[in-house]
């Protein structure tokens, strides 16, 4: 329901966006979709919510965030069959929808990793990060599953992608 519901929300405004549609796309009764979630405002707000994915992503120390990164990366769009922040570069809604996004991905991915990040630039470092994640996800979007990332496994994109993370996280 909340692929469905990430699909739709990110390919059409939010007006256009019904749970029946959503319903459909998940292959669940509508009913169930009101079940669970109360109303679409509330299934947006879920959707919006990158925090648990924050949480799965920066869950590591310091020294070795970088290749964490990666490897939570590959293993979150595998597990969510979709990647958990893309969304964010991809949403069509009205401008007050995109904003809202933004802003949530802002206060949810970057403010928290400004927050961890130690040294100068701080908040540069955490932006140029969320950067490098967005690029990984679309790489692997493009190229997945007939390029060369389909056929490499996780700790070799790991090993060549982790290291310029990894020089973010511990600054100069």
């Amino acid at each position: 329901m909340i692929r469905a519901a990430r699909r739709a929300f990110t390919l059409k405004p939010y007006a256009e966006v019904t749970m029946r549609g959503i319903a459909a796309a998940a292959g669940v009764s509508p009913s169930l979709i009101v079940k669970r979630f109360g109303t679409k405002e509330a299934l947006f707000n879920t959707v919006v919510d990158f925090r648990p994915a924050a949480a799965e992503l920066f869950g590591a120390p310091l020294p070795g965030l970088g290749r964490h990164l990666v490897l939570t990366m590959v293993d979150l769009r595998d597990r969510l069959r979709g990647d958990p922040l893309l969304r964010v570069v991809f949403s069509l809604g009205i401008e007050d929808e995109r904003t809202l996004l933004r802003a949530r991905f802002r206060e949810q991915v970057t403010d928290h990793l400004t927050g961890l990040l130690t040294g100068p630039d701080a908040r540069l470092r955490a932006e140029l990060i969320a950067g490098q994640l967005l690029g990984l996800g679309a790489t692997l979007s493009l190229h997945r599953p007939d390029g060369a990332t389909a056929h490499t496994t996780t700790d070799r994109l790991a090993d060549l992608y982790a290291p310029g993370i990894q020089s973010l996280v511990d600054g100069p």
